[in-house]
């Protein structure tokens, strides 16, 4: 395979896995974890610098996004399949 074959598979790729329904769906929970994080940084969090978490925001948006994109990890969505690969089979 010639390298401009090569990089047009490996762009393929990247496109296919970057919007898969999988995908989409992980980002997503991250980037509600990380709202969900400052929210409960700026109502909940302790102003003494006590509690290590929720003190800084920072670490409130580091722990939100995570707990954010793990839960969304836990449901795995099934792709939908293309016309051309049903009439395939």
């Amino acid at each position: 395979m010639s390298a401009t074959n090569q990089s047009n598979d490996l762009q393929s790729r990247i496109k296919t896995w970057l919007t898969s329904r999988n995908t989409l769906k992980n980002l997503a929970g991250l980037l509600v974890g990380i709202i969900g994080g400052y929210l409960y940084y700026r109502l909940v969090g302790c102003n003494s610098g006590g509690c290590a978490i929720t003190s800084n925001p920072y670490m409130s948006v580091l722990w939100g996004g995570l707990m954010g994109y793990l839960l969304a990890d836990i449901i795995k969505l099934k792709e939908k399949k293309s016309l051309s690969e049903s009439e395939e089979k």
